[in-house]
């Protein structure tokens, strides 16, 4: 019993003086600086076929039925690291990538679920990035997704990518599209 009391008392100690150590901060009234709206467009190149793939099958589903003979079936999962250009050809200049995971998540329309970091590495936003996770149906021509954040000069940011199809290869897989990107950031 009377190890129990002092193990009561132990523990009432310790919650007592938790707040004393100093984990935190006391709290100030947020005042969010000024935000900024920045357009970008730019191309990215999505290749699964080829020497040199951009997008590589990371898992598949476990089945046999007609979705296997398309390049993307219903539940494969595929990492991403598709360079990120001025223009739509590979030669305009290479200004980041995309990296991240991407997943075909539609039974009965081809439709991806994306998570890209879009990183920077040339030019006034070198080393920041931005963050899109969204529904990619590919089999339209033009689509939206959401951006959800970033680092660097795009902290706090939120938006939306405007994507168009520019080429595409259905059997293959491969692709490149255009984004025109609106990003409200700090």
């Amino acid at each position: 019993m009377e190890r129990r009391l002092i193990l009561t008392w132990v523990l009432v100690l310790c919650t007592a003086m938790a707040p004393c150590l100093g984990y935190y901060s006391h709290s100030k009234p947020y005042v969010p600086p000024r935000e900024k709206v920045t357009k970008l467009h730019f191309f990215f190149h999505d290749f699964i076929s080829g020497q040199n793939p951009t997008a590589i099958l990371v898992a598949r589903p476990n089945f046999t039925t007609a979705f296997n003979d398309t390049p993307i079936p219903f539940g494969s999962v595929y990492a991403t690291d598709d360079p990120i250009t001025v223009g739509p050809n590979l030669t305009s200049g290479v200004i980041g990538n995309a990296r991240g995971l991407w997943t075909s998540t539609g039974q009965d329309v081809l439709t991806l679920v994306v998570y890209w970091d879009i990183g920077f590495t040339q030019g006034k936003f070198n080393g920041s990035s931005i963050s899109v996770f969204s529904r990619n149906p590919i089999t339209q021509t033009e689509r939206e997704l959401s951006i959800v954040g970033g680092r660097g000069k795009f902290r706090m940011a939120k938006g939306f990518a405007q994507l168009r199809t520019h080429f595409a290869d259905f059997s293959t897989g491969d692709a490149v599209v255009e984004c025109n990107a609106t990003v409200i950031h700090h």
